[in-house]
């Protein structure tokens, strides 16, 4: 029967009819799914491809402009809309809640085709998602008056997507991940069209064949659902090449800890943090040319550095009273203090009574009113999006500034002065417009390669004349070597980062991009 075959009903004052609300229902979960995997897509890009901005503002771009290609496409569904909403539905729910399973897959295993099923894969959800809205529209225009309609649907529509925009990274990708997530959602789109089924199984040709595909689709999801675990860890083992021991998904970002014959391995969003093998070199570097530096530091800060290493190499010195450890990711901190392996690691020095944690955003954190300190590492990751270049730029280091005793000196990690040069120069130059002078030096870590360090102080540097006894790696003869700049590494000119402009990230992207292509 089509649609122009069914009795017209006179809109009236009756109330709302059960089938009306159940389309409404239809609405808000539709509106949910379709913003959970937009989300999906624009989280997983961001995380693989750095550059939060850029991935977020690309993704969702497409992503509208496809619902709009499918608002565009329903004027040509004029017959069986029912059946057409269910087999929309049920497309969106296999295409869609796989979407993130087959992203991560992709990465693993053709990460050059990576961008192009990205975005192919957000045009087919985007478009399949603005299809669904306009058919339920027209199917409900049977029984609403049409201002009714509009504001009603809108209303549903609206009040699905606040409800993900909230739960999405306060609880859906912290306790069930990006994989679990998508296709949760993806059964919520088949469950839809398990409801139009019932509804209008009176309508529909063929119901048979329609209810097999329903189950069909509904087996695939709960079937991937259980076995999440095992797409995840073939993904990833695939990529990290080394077992993987602990993993795990917070509001921040994807945490990885690998061990192989080099030890073990920690990875943020896919970038390597430490290895096991040589982190020595890296915490050894970032830590005693400041402490030593400085005499007799009592009161340290570290901004970062969740993993406990910078800390542990800190309570070499006696004279240190208290460190505070400014990590925004409670996991991080929590990983490195409660996991006996990786507690270990760094000597269990989170466990030290004289370590207290604070997990909070290091930038607002510098906002408060607070103590002085006479050392502050400062051990973020390196700027790859908008979020981390907010804490290279020089409303930043002005903060620092005011935290730093008079004698005090403050060492940032500073990427590479051999492949992202004017990048470690950039921050230089921004450590200078605060006032501060900056005291630039690189050691060789085998897992990174050559990397950088900048010293920010009042006062000039001085040069200490003892190191900590049991380094593995600096002593007061070799230290000086790390202050001499060889030519492909000396300075160039660099701009101020700041807030407003963010060239830092930019930089940064081109300089090691280009490393990446090759």
């Amino acid at each position: 029967m089509s649609d122009a075959a069914l009795p017209a009903r006179t809109p009236d004052a009756r109330g709302p009819q059960p089938i009306e609300i159940a389309l409404l229902a239809s609405v808000f979960v539709v509106a949910a799914c379709g913003l959970v995997y937009e989300l999906t897509a624009a989280a997983l890009s961001s995380y693989l491809l750095g550059d939060s901005v850029l991935q977020f503002s690309t993704i969702i771009g497409t992503y509208l402009f496809a619902m709009g290609v499918g608002s565009w496409l329903s004027r040509y569904f004029e017959r069986q809309l029912p059946a057409h909403f269910l087999r929309i539905e049920l497309l969106v729910a296999l295409i869609g809640g796989a979407l993130p399973a087959i992203l991560f897959l992709a990465n693993a295993y053709v990460p050059g085709a990576f961008r192009l099923l990205l975005y192919g894969l957000v045009m087919v959800v985007g478009t399949l998602v603005g299809l669904e809205i306009p058919l339920v529209m027209r199917i409900l225009k049977r029984n609403i008056v049409l201002k009714n309609l509009v504001s009603q649907v809108l209303t549903f529509d609206y009040l699905g997507a606040l409800a993900v925009s909230v739960a999405f990274p306060l609880i859906l990708v912290p306790q069930l991940g990006m994989i679990r997530t998508g296709l949760l959602f993806g059964f919520m789109n088949a469950a839809v069209a398990v409801w139009a089924l019932w509804l209008f199984r009176h309508e529909l040709r063929r119901v048979g064949a329609h209810a097999v595909a329903c189950f069909l689709a509904l087996a695939a999801l709960v079937g991937a659902f259980v076995g999440a675990n095992h797409i995840t860890t073939l993904a990833e083992d695939k990529f990290y090449q080394d077992r993987i021991v602990f993993s795990a998904t917070s509001p921040y970002q994807r945490i990885v800890v690998t061990r192989g014959l080099l030890g073990h391995r920690l990875f943020l969003n896919g970038n390597l943090q430490f290895a096991e093998r040589d982190e020595y070199r890296y915490h050894e570097a970032l830590v005693h040319p400041v402490m030593a530096a400085q005499g007799a530091p009592k009161k340290v800060a570290v901004l970062g550095g969740g993993d406990g290493m910078a800390v542990r190499e800190i309570l070499k010195y006696p004279s240190v009273e208290s460190v505070t450890l400014v990590e925004l990711d409670p996991n991080m901190t929590k990983l490195f203090t409660e996991h006996e392996t990786l507690a270990a690691l760094n000597g269990h020095s989170l466990s030290s009574p004289k370590v207290k944690i604070v997990n909070t955003d290091a930038f607002q954190w510098l906002q408060q009113p607070g103590d002085m300190y006479d050392v502050i590492v400062v051990d973020f990751p390196d700027p790859t999006n908008f979020a981390i270049g907010k804490l290279y730029t020089n409303s930043f280091y002005a903060l620092l500034e005011k935290r730093l005793s008079a004698s005090g000196y403050a060492v940032i990690q500073t990427t590479s002065p051999l492949v992202a040069r004017k990048s470690y120069w950039t921050v230089a130059t921004t450590i200078e417009s605060v006032g501060l002078r900056a005291t630039p030096y690189h050691a060789h870590v085998p897992s990174f390669g050559e990397w950088g360090y900048i010293i920010a102080s009042r006062r000039p540097y001085r040069m200490p004349d003892a190191l900590p006894p049991g380094l593995r790696f600096l002593s007061p003869s070799t230290l000086p070597l790390m202050f001499d700049f060889p030519l492909d590494m000396a300075r160039v000119p660099a701009e101020v980062n700041r807030l407003s402009n963010q060239i830092l990230v930019t930089t940064y992207e081109q300089e090691w991009g280009k490393v990446m292509a090759h």
